[in-house]
């Protein structure tokens, strides 16, 4: 039997507490709730009770819900413990990117990485931003980072979308060219 992909197992419970979240009012709470579950299951510590078959599924549900130490709305609660349940646990990390994902496309926003061989500027910052808003009519975040072995020009991530305007991007598709 062929096992679903992480992000497969991931959609109904993502797309759920998006819905629950929408009802509520509660897009903020929701997210940070997401972000503190899964960094917990990512604790080396927890990720190896969670992956212990001598505990039960109340036993995982009740040892999250107490490490979050009373954060938990009453929702979430129960949110967790439909996971543990169903040995979703594991699958946090998915959860909470789906749900994001849903939220930027629900808020028609997307948060955009540069990575650049030098420092962008504010003003460039805020000239990349204004174009990409009116590529993508969406609102924009931007990280920037700096990665000198681009050598020149930068890399744009946006959701799927890649755009590699990198010097050393061009470069690589130039060989690929020439060594067909």
């Amino acid at each position: 039997m062929a096992q679903s992909s992480p992000a497969t197992v991931a959609r109904p419970y993502a797309k759920a507490a998006f819905q629950t979240a929408l009802e509520e009012k509660a897009l903020d709470s929701w997210s940070q709730t997401l972000a503190l579950l899964e960094a917990l299951v990512k604790e080396p510590k927890v990720s190896a009770y969670i992956n212990d078959p001598r505990h039960s599924e109340k036993q995982l549900a009740e040892k999250l819900i107490s490490l979050c130490g009373g954060q938990l709305e009453p929702k979430a609660v129960n949110f967790v413990t439909l996971l543990a349940e169903h040995h979703r646990l594991p699958a946090l990390d998915q959860i909470h990117a789906q749900f994001e994902a849903a939220r930027e496309a629900h808020e028609r926003r997307v948060e955009v990485e540069v990575v650049s061989a030098f420092a962008l500027s504010d003003e460039q910052q805020r000239k990349l931003a204004d174009a990409l808003k009116k590529r993508l009519d969406r609102e924009i975040s931007i990280t920037t980072s700096v990665d000198d072995s681009l050598i020149g020009g930068v890399i744009i991530r946006a959701g799927d979308t890649v755009i590699d305007g990198s010097l050393r991007g061009r470069l690589a598709q130039l060989e690929s060219s020439l060594n067909v």
